[in-house]
């Protein structure tokens, strides 16, 4: 059974054991990712990433990949929007190792000049590596077209401009404004005792105080509107609505909708666009919630002269879903999403993410049972109604390999609010 202890610093220990594994997960929930840099720290979260592996005063960079590796264990990180995530897989007796690295690296990082410049350059060619992709460039202007101008919106990975100008100060000063005890969540799953691992936790990150810095702005919904017009052998088109946050009832319904649109191959865009019309390869349909919003989207890629056929039959879907999905459709989105649920808890690494996702949102833990009503509660007028609201809101739409005027037309024509900004 999951446990959760909240320490009197403010950091909280989640566990999620699992009988007769051997292994565990165990991970540090940082809650500080691209939506809480200011504008001369855009990139810093995710640079921070970079750098905490990059030595302590008590081990270099060498050190702390031999000694993790050296129990057969692995050690990892992520910068999301909100969240930067960092994480270690070991076996079960090497659990208080991996909490000593990450504690280490988290609470002592150095932050040495030459390997600022180093990391620079290392994420400067991810930065060209995303540049180089239609479907990275797709992506990283979506929720740049939907929140415009706004951190919550900018890409994670920050720009080669802002990138080069980070120095040691700069991370330094994000270092201390974040990086505190009731900004933490320490989350393990697997062969862990919650007991021992409380304690440990707590004298692991004593050199951390104070109170974390905020989250960022609140975030605002524009909507909008990018493309480019490059040719290419390869199209990317997304379009998408204001959602709505994670600790929100309606969020399972997103969820719900998001499956039935486009969540596998019995999905409506999956038969309308591919199977019917072989019109594209890839289609999708999500929902991204955020702390105090969300963001709706559907996406997919093909050939550049296949594009204007293949938004009109989104449209048409969209507006077809809104109207009329079945009973039928809504219990087999239903039972994807239940399966993923149930399935996602055979493994250490996924429950260990849920139960930070659920400490950080919800500010406590929602066991599977309460998941599993709380999808089962979902029928099909509630998605057919929260389709119908979305849509008639503005709309944001990203173009790669076409021009996105005809299609701002369509849109404005078939919903409700118009695009804003179209460029």
């Amino acid at each position: 059974m999951m446990e959760i202890t909240r320490l009197p610093n403010g950091l909280t220990v989640v566990t999620d054991p699992m009988a007769h594994v051997d292994s565990a997960a165990i991970g540090v929930w940082v809650r500080a990712g691209a939506r809480s840099e200011k504008d001369a720290e855009h990139g810093a979260a995710h640079f921070l990433e970079h750098m905490a592996f990059k030595g302590t005063n008590r081990r270099t960079a060498r050190q702390i990949s031999e000694t993790i590796e050296t129990v057969g264990g692995e050690i990892n990180a992520a910068t999301s929007i909100e969240t930067t995530a960092y994480h270690a897989r070991v076996l079960a007796d090497d659990v208080p190792l991996a909490l000593d690295i990450l504690s280490d690296i988290l609470t002592d990082p150095l932050f040495a000049e030459d390997d600022i410049a180093r990391e620079c350059n290392v994420i400067l060619q991810e930065i060209g590596a995303a540049e180089d992709l239609p479907e990275d460039r797709a992506f990283d202007a979506f929720p740049e077209a939907a929140f415009a101008s706004q951190p919550v919106g900018r890409r994670i990975l920050g720009t080669r401009d802002s990138v080069g100008a980070i120095n040691r100060d700069l991370l330094g000063g994000f270092f201390k404004r974040h990086y505190k005890p009731d900004a933490l969540t320490v989350v393990a799953a697997g062969a862990v005792d919650h007991d021992r691992l409380v304690p440990a936790v707590e004298a692991a990150f004593a050199p951390l105080g104070g109170a974390g810095g905020d989250g960022g702005p609140a975030a605002r919904y524009t909507g909008g509107a990018y493309s480019e017009t490059s040719e290419g052998a390869e199209g990317q088109w997304l379009l998408g609505f204001e959602g709505v946050a994670a600790n929100t009832p309606d969020a399972t319904v997103a969820h719900v909708a998001s499956m039935a649109l486009g969540g596998g191959m019995s999905s409506r865009l999956f038969q309308a666009l591919r199977e019917d019309r072989g019109l594209v390869y890839d289609t999708s349909a999500f929902h991204w919630a955020l702390e105090d919003t969300g963001l709706f989207g559907i996406h997919f890629a093909t050939e550049p002269a296949s594009m204007d056929e293949a938004a009109a039959v989104v449209l048409d879907e969209l507006e077809a879903t809104a109207a009329n999905l079945t009973d039928e459709e809504c219990e087999r989105a239903k039972a994807q999403l239940r399966a993923g649920l149930l399935m996602s808890r055979e493994s250490c690494a996924s429950r260990m993410g849920y139960a930070a996702r659920s400490a950080m949102v919800h500010g406590r833990l929602l066991s599977k049972e309460e998941r599993l009503e709380d999808l089962a509660r979902v029928d099909a007028n509630a998605v057919r109604g929260f389709i119908e609201t979305m849509a008639a809101g503005a709309p944001t739409m990203v173009a790669i390999g076409t021009d996105a005027a005809p299609h701002e037309a369509r849109i404005r024509a078939r919903f409700g609010a118009p695009i804003r900004g179209a460029a």
